[in-house]
């Protein structure tokens, strides 16, 4: 038998074997997990080859589920992330907006509440991800993710070179939504109207390859649709870098948000 004890929470350990799969829960009493302990499995585990720690965590895959998804779907993380690797381009984009936002409430949003920030709900089919409140300050955000082209970020000029004729070295987002459809009076319904949302993030994974990183500009400072001035248009040029109008930091956003002297549109300094 080759056995690998592998604690697993305080006071119990599971002894398994790597050979016949077998698993037996024991019980230590006042046993707590701590650093030392962890070091302690980490240097046990290196002495058994690559192949033996394969087959334990194949073990323990099984009892332990790396996402609440994999229960919800009946499915393992394994199935789920090739059904997202065989998906069309289409679907990837789907999916890679919603890391987006995830990435944003993990890396943005959850230090903003440690600081004394509150995150309302969102519900329905809201113009934006996110409604958080300090004080007598609420703003809204819509994430968005750094368009692609081709598997590459794509040019702002790419987008629109009559728009965009000047705007060399700028990438690009499209701020429109994913289903289109008519409103009451048979107008377009995926451009967004100016009033929808107080900030537009944007998430810089394709040129950055973080997703931690994100760029930020006011709603009402976006480029207007050139066929009805009260909707933004469908692609805006983002920044590389901060700058007056785009910066990497949401509290400097949230600062120029709460100015309301500031009324500036972005193509001015295309």
């Amino acid at each position: 038998m080759v056995d690998c004890k592998v604690l697993l929470w305080p006071g119990e350990f599971w002894s398994v074997d790597l050979k016949s799969s077998i698993i037996r829960r024991k019980r230590l009493d006042a046993l707590n997990i701590l650093p030392a302990d962890l070091e302690r499995l980490k240097r046990s585990l290196e002495g058994y080859t690559r192949e033996e720690r394969r087959a334990l965590f194949k073990i323990l895959r099984q009892e332990f589920p790396v996402h609440a998804l994999e229960v919800r779907l009946g499915a393992s993380a394994e199935v789920i992330l090739e059904a997202i690797d065989r998906s069309s381009d289409l679907t990837l984009r789907g999916v890679r907006g919603v890391i987006a936002e995830a990435a944003f409430k993990e890396h943005v949003v959850i230090p903003l509440l440690a600081r004394g920030w509150r995150e309302e709900a969102v519900t329905g089919d809201s113009a934006f991800d996110f409604h958080l409140v300090s004080g007598e300050t609420s703003v809204t955000i819509q994430v968005k993710m750094q368009r692609q082209k081709k598997q590459r970020p794509m040019e702002a000029r790419e987008a629109s070179r009559r728009l965009f004729p000047d705007a060399s070295g700028m990438w690009v987002v499209e701020t429109q939504r994913t289903r289109g459809g008519k409103d009451g009076d048979g107008l377009d319904t995926r451009p967004y109207r100016f009033e929808a949302f107080d900030i537009l993030a944007v998430a810089m994974h394709p040129s950055s390859g973080d997703w931690s990183t994100f760029r930020y500009t006011l709603g009402r400072w976006l480029i207007p649709s050139p066929a009805d001035s009260s909707r933004i248009f469908k692609y805006q040029p983002v920044s590389p870098l901060p700058n007056e109008d785009w910066t990497d930091n949401l509290p400097e956003a949230i600062d120029w948000f709460r100015d309301e002297t500031q009324t500036k549109v972005i193509k001015r300094r295309l």
